[in-house]
């Protein structure tokens, strides 16, 4: 039977072994356990860094794959897991904002209101594991560049209300020029509702009667997504 005090150096050992690998075989070599385990530092008496930063891995998996679960587990949830504190929880969560911050930052690199593909990467991680439908209403100048983003409407998971008067009240106010409307869809599939499809018509419409045209209605999935512009729908509206 080890003494405590070789258990001790075993889970010295142990803590070590991603810093080890890191410095010999890079970032990329370390699994997301092992990468986790460099930021938690330390475990408890009965599970090493690496075995905790599998716990933590494991029920944030409850909010999404992988790491990207550590965005949307609430930070008071986090905490429940043995051996996370408030402070070891929130080094935690402030890395996976700046994750999905230099993700967004990579993807504005190549944003063009012109594509919609661009459009709905730089828009997915934010949007595609809310859990209600958010719209977002993106004002645009006659250059399609960006003048301002509103999020006019939060509803529950199976509806959304949205005001044709309040999307144009914003866009005289921004002195907008064009405007596209960007919502998710909390179900996963961006497939078009026939809801989706009324008050896309509606907004069209009066947006070609006032010399605002609407671009474009992205509407986000997980990991896909629906452009009323490809798909030609917005010219038949």
């Amino acid at each position: 039977m080890k003494s405590d005090k070789y258990e001790n150096n075993d889970n010295d050992m142990m803590q070590n072994l991603p810093y080890e690998k890191f410095v010999s075989m890079g970032a990329g070599a370390l699994t997301d356990s092992e990468l986790l385990a460099i930021i938690i530092r330390t475990g408890t008496k009965n599970l090493n860094a690496i075995a905790l930063g599998e716990e933590v891995l494991r029920v944030a998996n409850r909010y999404g794959n992988g790491l990207l679960g550590l965005y949307h587990i609430p930070l008071t949830e986090l905490m429940q897991v043995k051996g996370i504190g408030r402070v070891k929880a929130i080094k935690l969560k402030v890395i996976a904002e700046l994750c999905i911050r230099m993700a967004q930052t990579k993807a504005k690199g190549q944003l063009a209101f012109n594509k919609p593909e661009s459009v709905a990467d730089y828009y997915m991680e934010r949007f595609r594991h809310e859990k209600v439908e958010h719209i977002l209403l993106l004002l645009l100048d006659s250059g399609l560049h960006l003048l301002e983003e509103q999020l006019i409407s939060t509803g529950t998971v199976n509806a959304s209300l949205l005001s044709p008067r309040e999307v144009y009240i914003s866009a005289f106010r921004a002195q907008a020029t064009n405007i596209m409307l960007l919502h998710n869809h909390p179900g996963g599939n961006p497939v078009p509702s026939n809801n989706d499809i009324q008050i896309t018509r509606r907004i069209s419409e009066i947006g070609r009667t006032i010399d605002i045209p609407l671009l474009d209605h992205i509407i986000i999935g997980d990991n896909s997504y629906f452009s009323f512009q490809e798909s030609k729908l917005i010219r038949e509206l």
